[in-house]
């Protein structure tokens, strides 16, 4: 039996930045996936939001990303392309980029960091006890963990063992989602049939074409026939196009499910074993980063030692409202994209709503995950959000705040008077940056703020605690936090 502190099952997105940020946080961390490599069968995701550039970008991998993938500069909207420029953030953007980009580049950052991987297994049993977690895998080999953490999809294997439930919602309509040859010409772009949506794009060598088309009825199964393809074009388009040479044909629906719990003792879950919903905005390969990040530093600070695992609590209060909310969000928006009589007038006025200046900064905000907050308290307006990435002024030079996030250690940001803070019992585990700030100060949604004096910053980028170099509080807030003190 191999020991590890961490066993994460299931390489996808969601596994691959949680083993990534395990790794920063020197944790000993192992990854079992299915897959001999990241070779995907299909494209599956297509884009990063603005949220999950940000988290890429406070890692300095940022770039590695973006020079692959392509800038656009909308949100959509049922009936509505709404522009996001005005979004305050470096990354005021969605960037098309294929899942199996993302992931093989997510996969060569990871491979630089200390990460084991067994590749060709999987987790099929496991048991835990006061003390660790035996994990039984798919060749008889067996690992011990402190932490198992299932990333092992919708259909999570872990979620199941562990015996937490699934509620939400059944699924209403299935969709057939292809990459094929048409032998004719057919017609490009988002059409809103009865059931849904339909859309036909140009893949990117120009010759073969990505599709969904929504079925007539409700279907199940994961390996739909050819036949079912060419039924449910001829239904939405009056004809099939000619369809042939499918290198890639799958079926989804818009079921909506949430776990109930995302930790049972030992075992936790993250990405869509967490969570599953349509693919309506592009949200879930999204969520599943978030998740990571939210996740990593927590419990590298349980596995060290260094917090209680009361810590772990957190993921649970701050990450289940937010998975909850974008499940709201994909079933409002598959709804808005039928296209009944009624329906089409609905979504007529709706996109009239979302053009207006505040429903537009909302909506644009909501989905592209800026404006997430999480709920840490009464006080001042940026605690519990996204630290912005000002530019600051330091004795060695400028520097970008997302940039002092790149090793995954919490900051505490001092704007006042340099060298008048003391945390001399945390300074193993906080850095603190004395600075000075011209940038206004912008959150999403809420606008312009006041600019406070001192900022404790999480290794996720989001902010702890926010005061002055005189206010009580800050003690107790790095004790919440990064655990207590150093005896001296």
């Amino acid at each position: 039996m191999t020991d590890h502190a961490v066993v994460i099952s299931g390489g996808g997105p969601t596994g691959l930045m949680l083993a990534g940020e395990l790794a920063l946080a020197g944790v000993d961390v192992a990854t079992v996936e299915r897959r001999v490599n990241q070779e995907l069968a299909s494209s599956r995701a297509r884009g990063l939001h603005p949220r999950t550039i940000e988290m890429l970008d406070q890692r300095g991998i940022a770039e590695r990303f973006v020079s692959q993938g392509q800038k656009h500069q909308v949100a959509l909207f049922p009936g509505a392309v709404l522009d996001s420029s005005d979004l305050p953030t470096r990354h005021n953007y969605w960037l098309g980029l294929r899942q199996q980009q993302f992931e093989n580049t997510l996969a060569d950052w990871v491979g630089e960091l200390p990460v084991t991987f067994y590749r060709g297994r999987e987790v099929t049993g496991f048991a835990q006890d006061g003390t660790g977690v035996d994990v039984t895998l798919s060749d008889g080999a067996s690992l011990r963990a402190s932490y198992l953490v299932g990333c092992d999809g919708g259909r999570s294997l872990i979620r199941k063992a562990a015996g937490i439930d699934f509620p939400g919602w059944d699924p209403d309509i299935s969709y057939l989602i292809f990459e094929a040859e048409m032998a004719e010409e057919p017609v490009w772009g988002i059409l809103n049939g009865e059931k849904g949506i339909y859309a036909l794009g140009k893949l990117e060598d120009g010759k073969r074409v990505g599709g969904v088309v929504t079925e007539q009825r409700l279907e199940q199964g994961d390996n739909p026939a050819l036949e079912e393809l060419r039924a449910a074009l001829v239904a939405a388009y009056g004809t099939d196009y000619g369809v042939r040479n499918v290198t890639w044909l799958s079926r989804f629906t818009d079921a909506a499910r949430q776990a109930a719990t995302y930790r049972e003792g030992r075992v936790l879950l993250a990405g869509d074993a967490a969570h599953i919903h349509s693919p309506a905005g592009g949200q879930g390969l999204n969520i599943g980063i978030q998740d990571a990040v939210n996740l990593g530093w927590k419990l590298a600070q349980v596995v060290g030692c260094t917090s209680p695992e009361s810590l772990l609590d957190t993921y649970q209060t701050e990450r289940h409202p937010a998975a909850a909310r974008v499940l709201q969000h994909t079933m409002a928006i598959t709804a808005l994209n039928r296209g009944d009589d009624r329906t089409n007038a609905l979504r007529k006025m709706m996109s009239g709503v979302m053009k207006m200046d505040e429903p537009h900064r909302w909506y644009t905000a909501t989905m592209s995950g800026l404006d997430i907050r999480y709920d840490l308290g009464e006080g001042h307006p940026l605690l519990g959000h996204r630290m912005p990435d000002l530019d600051l002024i330091t004795a060695n030079g400028p520097l970008r705040v997302f940039t002092l996030l790149y090793d995954a250690r919490p900051v505490l940001l001092n704007l006042g008077e340099p060298a008048s803070l003391d945390i001399t019992p945390w300074a193993d585990r906080v850095k603190l940056i004395d600075a000075g700030c011209d940038d206004t100060w912008v959150l999403p949604v809420l606008g312009e703020v006041t600019a406070p004096t001192v900022v404790l910053i999480r290794p996720d980028g989001y902010v702890a605690w926010v005061g002055e170099q005189t206010e009580p509080g800050l003690s107790d807030a790095l004790s919440t936090w990064f655990g207590p003190p150093r005896a001296m």
